[in-house]
């Protein structure tokens, strides 16, 4: 069993920020990619910023591009995620994820939603 924390989330106005963090515990061995993705009401899951804990590299959707900036905490499986310049469009609930990889190369990628363990999400949202 995998147990996610996530902190952060609230209610901003656009242009604002908003930090993110989540850290995972228990059977975490062999699961290097975390993350987080969202789901705005009346929409599907997608996923937002992706990290490989293992080596630091980090992967976004396009519309979070510049925007959002996913980081590594101190210890292994502790990840954040700074968001800047907010947007109404960016209001959703926001799940932090832990998964396998499913690359050969062990590489990871924006995260599948769904796939992994994922906690009950924090809410963000931002007004115009």
């Amino acid at each position: 069993q995998v147990h996610l924390v996530e902190s952060g989330g609230g209610s901003v106005q656009a242009g604002g920020s908003l930090r993110l963090s989540c850290a995972a515990s228990g059977d975490t061995y062999g699961r290097n990619c975390m993350g987080w993705f969202r789901q705005a009401p009346g929409k599907e899951r997608e996923g937002v910023a992706g990290i490989n804990t293992n080596d630091g590299s980090t992967y976004y959707a396009e519309a979070v591009k510049g925007r959002f900036t996913i980081s590594q905490g101190d210890t292994k499986n502790t990840v954040y995620l700074q968001m800047d310049s907010l947007k109404p469009e960016d209001t959703a609930m926001y799940y932090c994820l832990i998964s396998l990889s499913e690359l050969s190369d062990g590489s990871c990628g924006v995260p599948r939603p769904n796939f992994g363990y994922w906690d009950q999400g924090t809410q963000v949202t931002v007004s115009s």
